[in-house]
């Protein structure tokens, strides 16, 4: 992989993404508690608790990157694929724990569709590395990652929910789509890695193991997973508060 300086200003978007995504986190968890009608300090102790969190699995996947562990292919399970499935926990955990039920009961739908527009400068950063060399072209969105899409998407349906213009089947209908996405990028992301070198030696996907760019799925995939599955508990909160409650004689029958 070319030489790059993690601060320059390509590389410089992939921590100022996960930095405001942490910072978004910090702000949603305080809100979530503050309405949940919990005293004030101990909503400004779960939002730290969760910013200190992030930061430890921030500084965590940086100094694994960092310290080569993460391209070790040759070792049955190799230490990037835990590292995927350790993110497939940490945002089905977030998104159906007491923090994920406080959160989409909290936070307004048309907010956490709106945080998915970090999507959008995030694929344009993407181009931007295919470009210099750094990233196959297989993840952008001139070759099979149409990810773009979600985070563009996401501004206007997120306008339309926000001024109640649009039902909750465009939001849904948006979210389907952007984990159908998702899951087309991280499946392309996979195959392009040395493990199975899907596309050929010269389109291998090893940049992800370098910091700062293994933020890519540690954080950003990480929000983008859980995002959706927050989106998909909040439609059915408001499909249950809206729905009108079973008479007891429908049980009679």
């Amino acid at each position: 992989m070319r030489v790059y300086g993690a601060f320059e200003p390509g590389p410089l978007a992939f921590v100022i993404i996960p930095v405001l995504l942490v910072g978004a986190l910090g702000w949603g968890t305080l809100v979530a508690w503050r309405r949940s009608g919990v005293p004030e300090h101990s909503a400004r102790r779960a939002a730290a608790i969760s910013v200190g969190a992030a930061c430890i699995w921030l500084a965590a996947t940086w100094a694994a990157a960092a310290s080569g562990i993460l391209r070790q292919w040759e070792r049955r399970p190799p230490p990037f694929a835990i590292l995927i499935l350790i993110i497939i926990a940490l945002g089905a955990g977030m998104a159906y724990s007491r923090f994920g039920n406080r959160v989409a009961t909290a936070i307004p739908l048309w907010v956490l569709v709106f945080v998915q527009a970090f999507r959008l400068p995030l694929e344009l950063a993407m181009h931007g590395m295919y470009t210099r060399g750094i990233m196959p072209v297989q993840m952008t969105y001139t070759g099979l990652n149409f990810d773009i899409v979600t985070g563009a998407a996401a501004i206007p349906v997120a306008i339309l929910c926000a001024t109640r213009q649009g039902s909750r089947g465009v939001v849904a209908a948006w979210n389907v789509l952007g984990v159908i996405l998702l899951i087309n990028v991280v499946t392309v992301a996979i195959l392009a890695t040395p493990v199975f070198r899907y596309f050929g030696e010269q389109s291998l996907n090893v940049w992800v193991t370098y910091p700062p760019f293994v933020w890519l799925p540690a954080v950003m995939v990480l929000a983008a997973f859980a995002g959706h599955l927050l989106i998909f508990r909040a439609l059915a909160r408001q499909h249950e508060a809206e729905s009108p409650p079973r008479s007891s004689t429908s049980y009679a029958r």
